[in-house]
């Protein structure tokens, strides 16, 4: 059984990765042009970079705010009901959220640096 539970949440991790991933190559050519212009101003990859880092980091804080006491309130109902009881504390959800972040961060700076390192002139050209 943890073997199936394990297999269906590396699917879960990966889907949800597929569409972060599509999810920055939508806004990597929405911000085709802008990303041209701040190359052409002097712009650094890491301040390209930081645009769509923190763009994602502030979504999944939110997410995570929001989430987080309704999982709290779910899980101590449901291990109330279990004899042997096991408290649920902040230092349950600092890992979570620590692992959220580090996955989107490589599924999304996957995808932000190949925005970074385009070359500015095919994508002023065609406007």
């Amino acid at each position: 059984m943890l073997k199936l539970i394990r297999s269906f949440a590396a699917i879960a991790i990966f889907i949800g990765c597929l569409g972060l991933y599509g999810l920055v190559s939508f806004m990597a050519a929405q911000k085709t042009r802008e990303i041209g212009i701040r190359k052409v101003l002097g712009s650094s990859t890491g301040q390209i970079l930081w645009i769509f880092g923190k763009e994602f980091a502030r979504l999944i804080l939110l997410a995570f705010i929001v989430a987080a006491p309704i999982g709290y309130f779910l899980m101590t109902t449901w291990l109330q009901n279990f004899t042997f009881r096991v408290g649920i504390g902040p230092g349950v959800f600092f890992p979570a959220v620590a692992g959220t972040l580090l996955v989107a961060l490589v599924t999304v700076g996957f995808r932000s640096v190949k925005a970074a390192l385009m070359n500015p002139v095919k994508a002023l050209r065609s406007e």
